[in-house]
């Protein structure tokens, strides 16, 4: 923890030394974009190759600690904390060689201090040293997107990281080629969607009856999650926040024919994703571009703390389930959601041969 402190403080001197220099700072010469973000699963509109000179690409974010129902058929809720009141907090895109300039702001109605870790990021404990801001504060951080890929990003105060973490405080980042993602042999892949799934293991306590609890804050839930997260064996694993979040009206859609990337991430725990009659055309298991993705892939596995994509392109309507592939958590505790594809069915990839019937007699 002594290492960690000093880590932090040797950081913040490095700023306020950097600050108090005289020198133009040439990044300040480049374009500037203000990107609105919008809620996972969508993703901000977004080019998917440019031939534009690098840009400063500027977003803003709200931390929110607020109560979420986890799971709407029991009534369980979560005394969450969050990017811009969701879970996970928006997906921002830029291109390699972009600048990501995040203001990010910590209302006076939070009680709890906060920051952001770029795993994208290089330097100051990626921006956690540089963003540590106590309610009623915001602050500024900008870094260079030196490497393409899929990353997450999370918070990370110091002595309260997983709790954070695993109430809520994660998002992610990707990172483009500027040329664009391409298949194994370099032929341009392009995408007609993209969706944000975000797995979270959850850690909620029990009364003496069996019943989860319920708290008024954040702080009032600390003591009691804690203890139950030590035991690391969530009540609940769940995308996007709550059990069901991406079924019925919050499925994803496609169209037959449509190309959909999808972004994996986990920033606790391993996961492996499956698309139950689909594949993963190309799948980057490790979320990095400059790596060559691999080919059809039936289940995928994303490593906690990162981000993963696949790229399947639709080939017949229907339901698609969309799970964690340890089918427990899966099935058991929220781990599944839909993709929901009109289009016109393919008798040659399948088939009902013989409806069923009675066996026949000998």
């Amino acid at each position: 923890m002594k290492v960690f402190r000093l880590c932090v403080a040797a950081t913040a001197l490095a700023s306020v030394l950097a600050g108090g220099s005289a020198l133009a700072d040439p990044v300040d010469k480049l374009e500037h974009v203000k990107v609105e973000l919008v809620a996972p699963p969508l993703v901000h509109a977004h080019e998917q190759a440019t031939k534009a000179a690098p840009k400063v690409i500027q977003f803003r974010m709200v931390i929110e600690e607020k109560k979420v129902v986890i799971d709407e058929e029991n009534g369980t809720t979560l005394q969450a904390m969050t990017f811009n009141g969701s879970m996970p907090g928006p997906t921002m895109v830029v291109h390699e060689g972009d600048y990501v300039e995040l203001t990010l702001v910590n209302p006076a109605t939070n009680a709890l201090e906060h920051n952001i870790d770029f795993h994208a990021a290089t330097g100051a404990l990626g921006g956690g040293g540089l963003t540590v801001i106590k309610p009623g504060e915001q602050v500024v951080l900008r870094f260079k997107a030196d490497r393409p890929g899929t990353f997450i990003y999370h918070c990370a105060p110091e002595g309260m990281v997983p709790w954070h973490v695993v109430s809520g405080m994660s998002g992610t980042l990707m990172v483009l080629p500027r040329d664009g993602l391409k298949d194994a042999q370099g032929n341009p892949l392009r995408y007609d969607k993209v969706y944000t799934i975000s797995e979270f293991d959850l850690y909620i306590p029990k009364d003496e009856n069996g019943e989860y609890k319920t708290y008024d804050t954040a702080l009032d839930s600390y003591g009691d999650t804690v203890e139950v997260m030590r035991g690391l064996v969530p009540t609940h694993v769940v995308f996007n926040g709550k059990v069901g979040s991406l079924t019925g009206d919050g499925a994803m859609t496609a169209n037959v024919g449509e190309s959909v990337l999808f972004i994996h991430a986990s920033a606790n725990r391993d996961t492996r994703p499956h698309l139950i009659g689909g594949h993963g055309d190309w799948v980057w298991e490790t979320g990095k571009f400059a790596n060559a993705p691999e080919k059809d892939l039936e289940t995928w596995f994303i490593r906690g703390g990162s981000a993963g994509a696949a790229f399947y392109t639709f080939k017949q309507p229907g339901i698609y389930a969309y799970v964690n592939h340890n089918l427990i958590e899966a099935f058991e505790l929220g781990a599944a959601g839909h993709v929901k594809v009109d289009g016109k069915w393919n008798d040659d990839l399948m088939k009902q041969v013989a409806a069923p019937a009675p066996i026949p007699a000998k």
